[in-house]
C-alpha cells in the first residue's frame, strides 16, 4: 500500500513542515497533500515543496472549484508540474460546501454535480492542447456568453505545452458524486472511507466505470483508477487522551463546517451508525456550546477512522486499512513518530529505511 502525507492548510500563520515532507520522501512516501478552506491556498505551498523535494508526488487535497476557474486550475496544475520536473502533480478537486462557496468566494452553489463534470472536461481539454478550447456545459461554458458578456470571447489554446497526463482526482463521498468520480476522474480521494466500507462504495465505482466505457468506447476498470483513503495517526501511550485530541476537529466539521440542513461530515457520521451523536454534536455546536460538542464525540467514531496509540497498536490496526481495498493511504499527522511508524507498518523501502537497515 502506498502512503501519502497530508499537511492540510494553515492556521493563523503559515508553517510548512518542509523537514517532515523531506523525511517522508526519504522513507518512501508516494505523495504529499495540501488543502485549502478560507485562508492559505492549496497550490502555492506545493510550488515551494517542489523545490525542496525530488520525487514525491504533489497533490491538492483539495482545490475548491469555486476558488478558481477550470482554466486557472489547469494553469496552476501545469505550472507546478513543470516546475517540479513533470509527472509529479496530482490535481485533486472538490466542491467544498455552500457556506464557503457562497460566503467566501461569492459564487452560486448551483448544481455541483454538473459543475464538477464541466470543470474536469474543460481541464482535460486545456491540458491536451488539441484545439482551442470550447465547452457547452450545463454549469460552465467557454467562451462565456452569459449575463454581462461582451460577446467577444475567443476560444484559446494554452501557450504553455502542458503535461496532458496530469491526473485529476476528485474528493467525493455520496453515491452520485462517487459514481461521477469513477466515470470522469483518474482517482478518488475517498471521503468517509474506513475499513469495511468498500462493499458500500464498490457498486458505485463499477457503475461509474460502465458509464465511462459507454461514453468513450474504451474499457475502464478498477485497475485504471486509484482509491486514496486517509487516516489520522497519533503515536501515544495514552489511547484515550490521543482520541480526545482529535475530537475538536470532528466537532468543528460535524457541528459547524456546513449548514444545519447540508453537512456532508454529519451525514457521513450518520451513515456509519452514529446518528444520535451526530445530531447532538451539531445541536451543541450551533448553540455555541463548543466544549460540550467536543465531549459528545464518541471515542468509537474517532477510533474507527484513526490510528491512535502505541506503535504496536498502530501497526496492528493498520492491517485493516491495508486490506480495505484502497490503493493508498494518506497519513494525516505532523508528528514525526507517526510518519516513521506508518512507514514501518506499510513496509516502505525508501532510501532512509534502507540505510537504517
Amino acid at each position: 500500500m502506498k502512503l501519502g502525507l497530508s499537511i492540510g492548510y494553515s492556521g493563523a500563520t503559515l508553517d510548512l513542515p518542509v523537514a517532515l515532507v523531506q523525511r517522508a520522501e526519504a522513507l518512501g512516501y508516494d505523495s504529499v497533500w495540501t488543502a485549502e478552506a478560507y485562508g492559505s491556498d492549496a497550490v502555492t505551498p506545493l510550488a515551494f515543496l517542489a523545490a525542496q523535494t525530488r520525487r514525491i508526488r504533489l497533490g491538492t487535497g483539495i482545490m475548491q472549484l469555486a476558488a478558481r476557474t477550470a482554466a486557472n486550475a489547469a494553469m496552476c496544475a501545469a505550472t507546478v508540474d513543470s516546475l517540479a520536473g513533470g509527472g509529479r502533480f496530482i490535481a485533486g478537486l472538490g466542491v467544498s460546501g455552500p457556506q464557503i462557496v457562497e460566503g467566501w468566494y461569492g459564487e452560486p452553489w448551483g448544481r455541483p454535480y454538473y459543475r464538477l463534470k464541466d470543470y474536469v472536461a474543460i481541464m482535460r481539454k486545456i491540458l491536451a492542447r488539441e484545439a482551442p478550447v470550447t465547452h457547452d456545459g450545463r454549469e460552465i461554458s467557454l467562451p462565456y456568453r452569459g449575463e454581462g458578456a461582451a460577446g467577444l470571447g475567443k476560444p484559446l489554446k494554452s501557450i504553455l505545452h502542458m503535461n496532458p497526463d496530469i491526473p485529476i482526482w476528485l474528493g467525493t463521498g455520496n453515491e452520485a458524486t462517487v459514481k461521477l468520480t469513477a466515470e470522469i476522474a483518474d482517482g478518488w480521494l475517498a471521503l468517509g472511507f474506513v475499513p469495511g466500507s468498500m462493499a458500500e462504495f464498490e457498486p458505485w465505482l463499477e457503475e461509474g466505470f460502465r458509464r465511462a466505457e459507454k461514453a468513450t468506447g474504451r474499457a475502464k476498470t478498477r485497475a485504471d483508477f486509484t482509491v486514496q483513503a486517509s487516516v489520522h495517526v497519533e503515536v501515544t501511550e495514552d489511547v484515550r487522551a490521543g482520541l480526545a485530541r482529535l475530537k475538536p476537529e470532528v466537532a468543528l466539521y460535524v457541528g459547524g463546517m456546513g449548514a444545519r440542513e447540508k453537512n456532508f461530515h454529519k451525514d457521513m457520521m450518520i451513515r456509519r451508525g452514529f446518528a444520535g451523536a451526530a445530531e447532538r454534536i451539531q445541536e451543541l455546536y450551533l448553540a455555541g456550546r463548543k466544549d460540550e460538542a467536543v465531549a459528545a464525540v464518541p471515542d468509537e467514531w474517532i477510533d474507527m477512522k484513526s490510528l491512535v496509540g502505541p506503535p504496536a497498536r498502530i501497526r496492528d490496526r493498520y492491517r485493516a486499512w491495508a486490506e480495505s481495498g484502497a490503493d493508498a493511504l494518506t497519513v494525516r499527522s505532523r508528528q514525526p513518530e507517526a510518519i516513521e511508524v506508518m512507514a514501518q507498518a506499510a513496509g516502505l523501502n525508501g532510501p532512509a529505511r534502507e540505510e537504517a537497515a
